[in-house]
């Protein structure tokens, strides 16, 4: 029987073991010696909301689910229906196709068909491989129709510090501006200098300790050339996520749930989502700032990597 979460892929290199699922090419679990480096789930389980599922073709949301493409207005499914929006792209519950697997690295492929509310077809491809410098992650985007494709893509791994509470773990971000949000629906304000806007809550440039705040914002104005968010546990341990300029924004998420720390998986772990565009950037008309909207031509391809890796002290 295949498991509920699809086809199973484990991967080994020296001390780090991964395990893909085919469904949604999701990261289920990531282990460094045995210490988990992301939140995990089982193999036989309903993948918990977006844990480690890869984001194509958009991150994040969009607002109302409605946009305007080739002077063309489409209306997704709105799969927040909480906060009426539609997110993080069509594929979480798509089951991909290996085509190649080894002991340390796996591919799957699938098809975006054209729909409603997204009339292109896109081939995705999603490579992780491990090495001595951690899991990497690579997603090809092909556009096979015959107009440009908007797209976007992105991961969404919950990382792991340590042993202690997410209350306990330190964050180190070289972002310089945050993406301000409506409080109730998360839709896109602003963007805002993060040495300016709240930064006891926002700003952390410098390593800080997350203590109490509540984070679900998209994060920009990164570095040239690659960057690493850390987060840190006081045991010693930590988890860095690395990317590359292929992903000019970044989400992080202290992972809150409505019920608070009765309900489970309230604070389970800290989201870092490395990300080829910003929310809502399928309305890129609407906003003042760079969205990053990838309009993909005809036949041509694009690609984006990222990478989550083990710290010791």
């Amino acid at each position: 029987m295949i498991p509920v979460s699809g086809s199973q892929y484990p991967l080994r290199s020296g001390n780090y073991e991964a395990h893909i699922a085919s469904v949604g090419a999701a990261l289920r679990a990531l282990t460094y010696s045995g210490r988990d480096l992301v939140v995990p789930f089982a193999a036989d389980e309903v993948r918990p909301a977006s844990r480690g599922l890869t984001l194509a073709p958009w991150p994040n949301r969009v607002v109302d689910g409605v946009y305007t493409a080739g002077g063309a207005t489409q209306q997704l499914a709105l799969s927040e229906p909480k906060r009426l929006h539609a997110i993080h792209g069509l594929i979480g519950w798509q089951d991909f196709t290996c085509t190649e697997h080894e002991s340390d690295s796996v591919t799957l492929v699938t098809r975006i068909v054209p729909q409603r509310g997204y009339p292109w077809s896109v081939r995705l491809e999603v490579t992780y491989s491990l090495g001595a410098d951690g899991l990497t992650q690579v997603v090809r985007a092909t556009n096979e129709s015959d107009d440009a494709a908007p797209y976007g893509t992105g991961t969404h791994p919950y990382v792991v510090a340590g042993p202690g509470a997410l209350d306990s773990w330190t964050l180190s971000a070289p972002a310089s501006q945050v993406l301000e949000v409506t409080p109730d629906r998360l839709a896109p304000v602003a963007l805002n200098d993060v040495g300016a806007y709240f930064p006891e809550r926002f700003d952390y440039r410098e390593p800080r300790v997350l203590g109490a705040v509540e984070i679900d914002h998209a994060y920009t104005g990164l570095p040239a050339g690659q960057v690493a968010a850390r987060v840190t546990d006081p045991s010693g341990t930590g988890v860095e996520v690395a990317w590359g300029e292929d992903c000019p924004w970044v989400q992080i998420h202290t992972a809150d749930l409505p019920g608070g720390p009765a309900q489970p998986g309230h604070r389970i772990g800290l989201a870092v989502e490395p990300m080829t565009c910003a929310p809502d950037a399928f309305n890129d008309a609407n906003y003042s700032f760079d969205t990053g909207l990838i309009m993909i031509a005809p036949g041509a391809t694009h690609q984006a990597s990222w990478r989550i890796a083990n710290l010791e002290a």
